[in-house]
């Protein structure tokens, strides 16, 4: 028995051993999931190694299943990935795709200055919601049109007018979002446009193909 106990321990210590080497390989700043060393043993046995690692401080528990390996600056301390950041790891282990929307989307094209404590992206995963320390993370399944945008631009866009709603858009916002769509690549932004509902569409191809010398939108 007590050979037995004794193997069992130094096979625990191996498994710490080999997954705390493979989070160093990895680079400051990454997003890991105890799956990620699906060939080092067992998941039980992965995660209480993970719980050790935590406890020793070498690695940040974010959420239930999702580690960092920080980054620590001198003056700041540990430099936390955005919440976009953690939902995009989280959907790339998932293998599911997922775009912003609402609050966020127009925080992300300057829209607003406010950042939604209940970050909500549209997926083609499961729905669920993540508690990233006083954040939410909240995934809702929706039908696969909706991810269905080339660009990484349009999409903001089109969340972000849906959420200021039909004809509420003031001339400072319209001008915003038309700089923001000049990143995208024209033939893009224009074929993305066609995938939002018909208000939006009007608007996007308004902006994408507007020029100086045209107005834009009444103040």
């Amino acid at each position: 028995m007590y050979l037995c106990d004794k193997n069992i321990i130094v096979k625990m210590q191996s498994i710490h051993q080999q997954v705390l080497g493979k989070i160093h390989e990895l680079e400051r700043g990454s997003i890991f999931f105890p799956e990620d060393f699906a060939s080092v043993g067992s998941n039980e046995s992965v995660r209480q190694a993970l719980s050790r690692i935590c406890k020793d401080e070498v690695i940040i528990r974010l959420s239930k299943g999702v580690y960092l390996f920080p980054v620590i600056d001198a003056e700041l301390g540990v430099l936390y990935p955005s919440v976009e950041r953690i939902a995009r790891a989280i959907s790339k282990r998932d293998k599911s795709r997922i775009i912003p929307t609402g609050a966020f989307a127009m925080n992300r094209l300057g829209l607003s200055t406010q950042v939604p404590m209940n970050v909500i992206f549209l997926t083609d995963g499961i729905t669920r919601k993540i508690n990233i320390g006083k954040q939410t993370i909240t995934f809702c399944h929706t039908h696969p049109k909706s991810l269905a945008f080339q660009g990484s631009v349009t999409p903001l866009a089109v969340a972000a007018l849906k959420e200021i709603g039909k004809d509420k858009a003031s001339f400072d916002e319209l001008r915003k979002i038309k700089n923001a769509l000049q990143s995208e690549p024209q033939e893009i932004a224009l074929s993305d446009a066609y995938l939002a509902p018909r208000w939006i569409t009007d608007i996007i191809l308004k902006l994408v193909k507007h020029t100086e010398n045209e107005p834009m939108a009444k103040k």
